[in-house]
């Protein structure tokens, strides 16, 4: 029976079995059994994930809470149950619930691509704000506030399509018989300094209104979202976290390298294509709803590998990681900056930095660097 590590939040797979609950197998391990179906569990996994869903959902409902109008978490949750008052309905329904949704779904949306794209670069810089993606969708978005001056909508539009430009572009130029993680990165780097300069040049040509438009979004923003931004995220992320989850298992041989994985029967060059495919998507999703967010595709995928202790970067962790990285920083760029706020896009500026520096004395401290 092949099985599919819960670590990587992978599907389990088909096979033989009876009835039952987790079987012994590996220490910290466990085949889950039901009907026909079996599925190989990592309980260490299977636990932070569960603490990192509880933690995302727990400060989504203090960030609802938080604003003018304070509300506590038992009444928010009692709103949020159809029990609230009239005032208490309109503000936490209305105004705060759409901004909390849309934080944990581009939180989510952001750790899942992070840790696809680290998975198929083999490398923690191989990030989609790292290799461009976020500069490309930030170039669609620009040219349409500073050349067409187009309304909202039009701006997510022509952030989707920079960055599935942008994604097309890199895997296109990084091909080489297949595509090499090392490759990817440096391609994806040479694209982003090319695509950062041209988000100069549009902000230089801008007026002072298109100007300070565009400075806010691309410094990624969830102040104002609304029930008609979550619907299409929602949907994004409902069809393509899937189809990530069901290459988790490949992905994870694709690691052992190109040769093994091709003598195991993995289609490796697909299995890239589909996973590059769906990441770019998400990701240019994420960044039309919020604008281009930094450092959370980067960092999640390796907290999340760091609690669970998996020699690989799970896919689901990540997610979820994300999940909670984002809803607190949007909590803190409202509650840390003294009376006024600030885009969360500042807020994870500043814990990435922070990670990086601890990143840094961490390897140097090991002697890797």
């Amino acid at each position: 029976m092949a099985g599919a590590d819960a670590g990587d939040g992978d599907a389990g797979a088909v096979g033989p079995g009876g009835r039952g609950g987790p079987r012994e197998g590996a220490p910290g391990k466990g085949v889950l059994r039901t009907g026909g179906v079996s599925v190989r569990v990592d309980r260490r996994a299977l636990l932070v994930c569960a603490l990192l869903l509880v933690a995302a959902l727990a400060v989504a409902v203090v960030l609802i809470g938080t604003g003018d109008y304070r509300i506590a978490p038992p009444d928010v949750l009692r709103t949020l149950t159809g029990h609230g008052d009239a005032g208490q309905d309109f503000v936490v329904r209305q105004l705060r619930l759409p901004r909390a949704v849309v934080g944990l779904l581009v939180g989510a949306a952001l750790g899942m691509a992070g840790a696809a794209f680290q998975t198929v670069a083999r490398n923690p810089l191989g990030s989609p704000d790292v290799v461009g993606f976020g500069q490309g969708s930030a170039v669609g978005a620009l040219i349409v506030i500073v050349l067409f001056k187009g309304p909202s909508y039009e701006v997510s539009v022509g952030a989707v399509v920079g960055g599935l430009l942008t994604g097309l572009a890199v895997y296109l130029l990084a091909w080489k018989r297949g595509v090499h993680g090392y490759r990817l990165v440096l391609v994806g780097i040479g694209a982003s300094a090319v695509l950062a300069a041209v988000n100069s040049y549009l902000l230089v040509r801008a007026d002072f209104v298109d100007a300070a438009r565009a400075v806010v979004w691309i410094t990624g923003s969830l102040d104002g979202r609304e029930w008609g931004q979550v619907w299409p995220l929602l949907g994004v992320c409902a069809v393509l976290m899937p189809v990530l989850l069901l290459q988790g298992p490949a992905l994870r041989i694709t690691e052992m390298g190109d040769d093994a994985a091709s003598a195991l029967g993995v289609r490796v060059e697909r299995t890239r294509l589909v996973t590059v495919l769906a990441a770019v998507l998400l990701t240019a999703a994420a960044t039309a709803a919020a604008g281009p967010i930094s450092f959370v595709a980067l960092t999640a995928p390796q907290l999340a590998r760091r609690l669970t202790r998996s020699p690989g970067v799970g896919l689901l962790p990540a997610a979820l990681m994300g999940a909670a990285l984002l809803v607190a920083a949007d909590w803190a760029a409202q509650r840390a900056f003294g009376s006024g706020q600030v885009p969360v896009g500042v807020s994870t500026g500043v814990l990435g930095g922070g990670y990086l520096l601890w990143l840094l004395v961490t390897e140097r401290r090991a002697g890797r660097i």
